[in-house]
């Protein structure tokens, strides 16, 4: 069976993209990238918010877990 991880990718330079979670199923990856708190442009949460003020613009994606 294929599993899908969750890969967050930054746009400023010197950010490397980091696997945030492993081990889904393609639905349960494509729900994760579909919520709002999974981009810098639309999240809202404190959380969110924090990590695009010390780090920049960033999303996350999905791939093939290997």
């Amino acid at each position: 069976m294929t599993t899908y991880r969750i890969i967050r990718c930054y746009l400023k330079d010197g950010n490397r993209p980091r696997t945030v979670k492993r081990g889904l199923t393609l639905e349960q990856a494509q729900s994760h990238c579909r919520s709002p708190e999974t981009s810098s442009r639309t999240a809202t949460s404190f959380v969110a918010r924090r990590r695009t003020k010390t780090s920049g613009p960033w999303f996350d994606s999905y791939d093939e877990d290997r």
